[in-house]
């Protein structure tokens, strides 16, 4: 489905601005600000969060996905203090074919760093069934692509909640028990950023925006004073923060969705010409919430 809307429309939603986020760990915490945002006094280290590429993706939505994310790359390399790695969530291409695969690897080779983690969308499993994702980028992952990493303190967990897709997104009974020992060891002071393409909470379950059975993962997950949960495929930001864990959606570097129940049924969503990349984040825009720059931050709703 593509759906017009007007400038106005999209600039006050300015939750679909931007091509990635850059994400800051400052004393365990991770924060996240749109690229070209106002940047932190200091900090540990910071990443990037980047989703749904669909290279490959040719309607009038986006007709050349390939120079958005050209552009993203170019946005995040522009960066002053270099990131540690990037995060992909998901939908690397729109119908997983090698050739997409090829294409979207040549231009993510411009990155700096180059060390890029992936976690597959459902376009990236389709055809066969995940297959030749696998091959090149689940190596040195478990079952069907999810794995773990520490990184300076932080333990990162990557899965995969499209192989299973039956509308909603799903873990499976295997994932989940591999969760539940990858965390058993860890102390509850240990921060946690847990990246997948559908959200694991249920953001709008009539279009399939949720996981079944992500109450069960972050059942897991509860007892961590800090965890962060990133996720791509609605292609718009949606923030949300329970108790001590901080839920957070990407937009996409190829074209927007309609808000949550704003339209007959999700999909690219058409904008005005020459109003794209504005959509995609090229401008420099700061998202306010209140008096704050976007940032999502482990913090429970009230104070005790």
């Amino acid at each position: 489905m593509e759906k017009e809307v007007n400038r106005r429309e999209v600039l006050r939603c300015m939750s679909w601005i931007g091509t990635g986020l850059i994400w800051t760990v400052a004393g365990g915490v991770p924060v996240s600000r749109l690229l070209g945002g106002p940047k932190e006094a200091t900090s540990d280290f910071s990443f990037v969060q980047i989703s749904d590429s669909h290279i490959g993706f040719s309607k009038p939505a986006n007709p050349d996905v390939t120079s958005t994310l050209q552009l993203a790359v170019e946005k995040i390399n522009a960066v002053s203090a270099a990131p540690d790695f990037t995060i992909h969530t998901g939908d690397l291409t729109h119908l997983a074919k090698p050739a997409e695969f090829d294409g979207m690897d040549g231009i993510l080779q411009g990155l700096r760093p180059k060390e890029i983690f992936f976690v597959p969308g459902e376009h990236d499993v389709t055809g066969d069934d995940g297959k030749t994702y696998l091959e090149r980028y689940g190596k040195k992952t478990q079952g069907r692509g999810w794995y773990s990493f520490e990184h300076k303190g932080i333990h990162f967990i990557g899965l995969n909640n499209v192989a299973q897709l039956e509308g909603m997104g799903q873990l499976g009974a295997d994932q989940l028990a591999w969760l539940a020992k990858d965390v058993k060891g860890l102390s509850a002071s240990t921060p946690i950023v847990v990246f997948a393409h559908i959200p694991l909470w249920e953001v709008y379950p009539d279009w399939g925006w949720g996981t079944k059975d992500g109450a069960e993962a972050l059942s897991h997950l509860r007892r961590f004073g800090s965890v962060t949960v990133l996720n791509g495929h609605i292609h718009q930001t949606v923030q949300k923060v329970e108790g001590n864990v901080t839920f957070h959606t990407a937009m996409s570097t190829a074209f927007p969705q309609p808000m949550p129940g704003k339209a007959p049924a999700p999909g690219p969503m058409k904008v005005p010409a020459g109003e794209l990349r504005h959509v995609l984040g090229i401008a420099e825009v700061t998202f306010a919430a209140g008096k704050h720059s976007l940032a999502v931050m482990d913090q429970p709703l009230e104070a005790a």
